[in-house]
């Protein structure tokens, strides 16, 4: 099977889309929020109850070793429940899954799959089954890429409806192609279909018509699953850190008011709606931080209450006085509790490095006594960085290891510091190239599958990062390697790295005695579900290729 051609969900990132979000319930982005993507896209294809569900997985790739530890599975359940991905029942997905009678069986096997996040699943009621076979690409992005055998690219940005069909094609083909300027045949090894692309829901009317049609069997429809559309006219003013500072040349933009423009014409809004809904964003931040320094309960975790305490100490006096870390620290693992007890938190850019970049950017804030829309501004400052990062390389340990989560977030958090300090755009590119030096090579190796340890510690070692490379370029350092040269540099790292050092929990930490000893412990006390082995599924029966 090919691997896709698309790094995220469309042409052109999105900050929202792809950089800073989902706002989500669950450990990991990659693992939690972009399986209920799936899930949600899949369930779309049955247009009755659900009955059975089969998912499976590569043998080589990351999550058979780690699909129960960091929420694959409550991911894929809840899409396929019909959940949203901040839901407060995902925890209780199983007594869902059993009040609605639907059984979900696992398996994994040799498919060959090129991306290690590949998700292969079959939905069956007792009219219909349907196939599908989508990517996790990071940060809660999906593609999905096979539908009934037959390949598509769908991102979950715009309508997509399925026209299934027997017999003749020429007749329906030449009628929709009057209505519709863009469709395509899709020719499946299991069921063959048209499929239509719009960029508004279909009227009800327009769907019964085209069910009306001699030789058409049904139809299916797919919305959308991400908060910006893609426009009709998807373009943007720049693409990388080169074309940005071209175009900024003449007009002394900081990021943030670049990153505004670039937003609002990726998705066709105004730059008011774009900062009006990072404002939000840093509501939704504000309360995680809150409820973790409260302190969070959770039975399937290692790490118990921990940032609250340290808050204490700070202003008790017994810390070492590091000024605006003091602050920063706390929030940081606040934010970290509150993923790890599956509270809403915000991916920016995952749920894997959730704490840096909002933790750095709100404790300055609150250290400095800022403004709310000096914080979204600087957020935005920072997705921009992100969207550069989206572009060339990736935000899935799976593919390059914590470099790409928590070295991609100390690289935005130092250019959203540096822009709350009225910094130029040039200045916040240094601050970001620098933050990204100094994490190349960082590797994703989770204690136990789940998503804390070293995790904490790699959120807070990047926030600090951000803070001291800000201040340095602030100071006019020079970063000696532009930031676009340190992405792909990033990416050639992260992708020469071994399988067991991205995110499969079979190597670094991982492995040591004492991580092996906890994972024994945690699956003995909350551990519902075994992982499958190779060629078996969960209910006993053999693995197949689909």
């Amino acid at each position: 099977m090919p691997e896709s051609t698309n790094r995220n969900s469309g042409v052109f990132p999105s900050i929202f889309n792809d950089v800073i979000g989902p706002v989500m319930r669950g450990t990991s982005s990659s693992h939690s929020a972009a399986a209920l993507r799936i899930g949600k896209i899949a369930r779309s294809l049955l247009a009755q109850d659900i009955n059975e569900v089969h998912i499976a997985f590569d043998c080589s790739g990351s999550l058979p070793s780690t699909h129960t530890t960091q929420g694959s599975d409550m991911g894929l359940a809840g899409g396929i429940l019909g959940f949203e991905v901040d839901d407060e029942r995902l925890p209780f997905y199983e007594n869902e899954l059993k009040k609605q009678g639907i059984s979900i069986h696992y398996q994994t096997d040799d498919f060959g799959d090129p991306h290690p996040n590949t998700y292969r699943i079959t939905l069956k009621n007792q009219s219909e089954s349907h196939s599908m076979i989508a990517l996790s690409t990071g940060g809660g992005m999906i593609e999905v890429i096979d539908i009934d055998g037959a390949r598509v690219s769908i991102g979950g940005d715009i309508f997509i409806t399925l026209v299934y069909y027997h017999g003749h094609i020429a007749s329906i083909l030449q009628d929709l192609e009057l209505r519709f300027s863009d469709l395509s045949m899709k020719t499946g090894t299991r069921q063959s279909f048209i499929e239509i692309r719009t960029h508004a829901v279909l009227p009800k009317k327009r769907i019964a018509a085209i069910s009306a049609m001699p030789g058409v069997q049904y139809i299916r429809c797919l919305p959308p699953i991400l908060p910006i559309l893609r426009p009709k006219h998807l373009e943007v003013p720049f693409q990388t850190p080169v074309e940005m500072a071209a175009f900024a040349s003449d007009k002394q933009l900081n990021l943030d008011a670049l990153a505004l423009q670039y937003e609002s014409q990726r998705g066709g809004i105004t730059e008011e709606a774009v900062l009006q809904h990072m404002t939000a964003i840093v509501g939704v931040l504000r309360s995680s931080i809150e409820t973790g320094l409260k302190g969070t309960d959770f039975k399937d975790r290692i790490l118990g209450r921990q940032s609250g305490t340290y808050l204490l100490n700070s202003k008790s006096g017994n810390l070492m006085d590091t000024g605006v870390l003091n602050l920063v620290i706390p929030y940081v693992t606040s934010l970290m509790e509150v993923k790890s007890a599956l509270g809403i938190i915000v991916a920016a850019p995952t749920a894997g490095s959730c704490g840096c970049l909002p933790g750095a950017v709100l404790g300055a804030v609150d250290f400095m006594q800022r403004s709310e829309e000096e914080a979204a501004r600087a957020l935005l400052a920072a997705g921009l960085i992100g969207i550069f990062i989206a572009g060339i390389s990736t935000f899935a340990a799976e593919v390059g290891g914590c470099q790409v989560e928590c070295g991609a977030g100390s690289a935005m958090a130092a250019a959203g510091l540096t822009t709350l300090m009225g910094g130029t755009a040039d200045a916040a590119l240094a601050a970001a190239s620098m933050a990204l030096q100094n994490s190349l090579g960082m590797i994703c190796d989770p204690v136990a599958g789940r998503v804390e340890v070293p995790c904490l510690g790699k959120n807070t070692m990047a926030a600090a990062n951000a803070v001291t490379c800000a201040n340095m370029a602030l100071s006019g350092f020079d970063p000696v390697i532009p930031l676009g040269e340190v992405i792909e540099t990033m990416d050639r790292v992260g992708r020469s790295l071994p399988r067991e050092l991205r995110c499969t929990a079979l190597g670094g930490l991982s492995i040591t005695p004492t991580a092996k000893a906890i994972e024994r412990d945690l699956n003995h006390i909350g551990q519902n579900h075994r992982t499958p082995e190779v060629g078996t599924t969960e209910d006993g029966g053999q693995g197949q290729t689909e």
